[in-house]
């Protein structure tokens, strides 16, 4: 829409010697959520137009990073909630909850001098968090790591400030160093202790698109608590001002359950490429069984596959030109996730070997009759 034809839209009465203003939103029916504003001053009959465009975000999504991974049962892992939110004019904000409410964090994000003199926005990403825990073998030589009520203290930080991601921004918590405990011998498999209050770090990135949007990224971590945080449902939301309500996205974090195993051919014959692939879950609710995204491993019970190897990763197990001797050979696939692990078996039955033996049985009978021939034979020519 052109600066005339925003300007006949509006009427004016000008008179000398004075002010007067007058503003209008005028909407361009060909885009759908540009808005803008002519503001027509009469104060020395000076025209001007300030034209703004604003969209919100088209697309939202939420990702877990470093996916798929295994299980961990005796080392804490970090775990971290990526969501992406395209299309804002201007950039929108970007926050998340944790079963429903607003989480707790410490950012990490802060402005920088080109930033605050209107430049580009510039990020600094969050610092990787310390993921040494204390097992119970050093407990007893390290009670003043305990607060009054017998909890363990966080060793992240050194009073870090916290704040809530909607609308807010923290200063960074001052830096610490780590307190080590005493040396001492700990077991081979130790049992971690995790916090039931774990500490949530917050971090986000602009990136500035060719048409004017900006995609944002926003990045949620924390020391991961399988006990605690199955069936935990997190939520990313996005508020903008082109929007009435924010946007939301959601994700429930879920544990493997035992994968459903197919076979096929399900009637298997010697020389047959036989393939066993993953077909879903035991338990779940359709559309959100498992999240993030489960690592699978293939292995046989009792030897090796049959080309050799040990283990064999992805969703199916391919067995070219199936022998004979497979038949009654026991498979194990292993779905995990940093939330837990499980095993399905299934066994290869491998049909018409009966037929093959059969077979086999009548040559060998016929090779016999014929030399026993050969031998009686000989013996009348002597």
């Amino acid at each position: 829409m052109s600066s005339a034809n925003a300007v006949q839209s509006v009427s004016a009465l000008f008179r000398p010697h004075r002010d007067a203003t007058v503003s209008t939103y005028i909407r361009n029916p060909k885009m759908a959520f540009s808005v803008y504003l002519c503001s027509v001053s009469g104060c020395c009959l000076i025209l001007l137009s300030h034209l703004s465009s604003t969209a919100p975000p088209n697309n939202i999504s939420v990702v877990a990073e470093n996916t798929p991974a295994p299980f961990s049962r005796y080392q804490a892992q970090n775990f971290t909630l990526l969501c992406t939110a395209k299309g804002g004019k201007p950039a929108p904000s970007v926050y998340f909850k944790r079963d429903g409410e607003l989480i707790e964090v410490i950012s990490y994000t802060h402005p920088t001098s080109m930033e605050q003199g209107g430049g580009a926005a510039g990020v600094r990403g969050a610092r990787p968090l310390i993921s040494r825990d204390l097992d119970d073998t050093k407990l007893q030589r390290s009670l003043s790591l305990l607060d009054p009520e017998g909890r363990l203290s966080h060793l992240y930080t050194d009073n870090p400030q916290r704040v809530h991601t909607q609308g807010q921004q923290a200063s960074e918590p001052s830096p610490a160093t780590e307190v080590i405990p005493e040396t001492v011998v700990s077991r081979e498999f130790p049992r971690w202790v995790h916090s039931t209050d774990p500490l949530y770090y917050f971090s986000h990135t602009h990136i500035p698109q060719s048409d004017g949007s900006v995609v944002v990224q926003a990045r949620l971590t924390w020391t991961l608590n399988p006990q605690l945080d199955n069936d935990a449902l997190f939520s990313c939301e996005v508020k903008h001002p082109a929007l009435s309500m924010p946007m939301q996205t959601e994700v429930t974090l879920a544990a493997p359950k035992g994968p459903k195993l197919f076979m096929s051919p399900t009637r298997a014959k010697v020389g047959d490429t036989v393939r066993i692939s993953v077909q879903g879950f035991q338990v779940g609710s359709p559309g959100n069984e498992v999240f993030p995204e489960p690592l699978f491993t293939w292995t046989r019970v009792g030897g090796r596959l049959l080309d050799g190897s040990t283990e064999r990763e992805g969703k199916e197990l391919i067995l070219e030109r199936v022998p004979a001797e497979l038949n009654g050979s026991m498979y194990r696939c292993t779905a995990q996730n940093p939330l837990g692990s499980t095993d399905t078996h299934t066994r290869l039955i491998v049909f018409g070997i009966e037929n093959n033996y059969s077979l086999a049985r009548d040559l060998v009978t016929v090779s016999l009759m014929a030399c026993l021939n050969t031998v009686k034979h000989q013996k009348q020519l002597q």
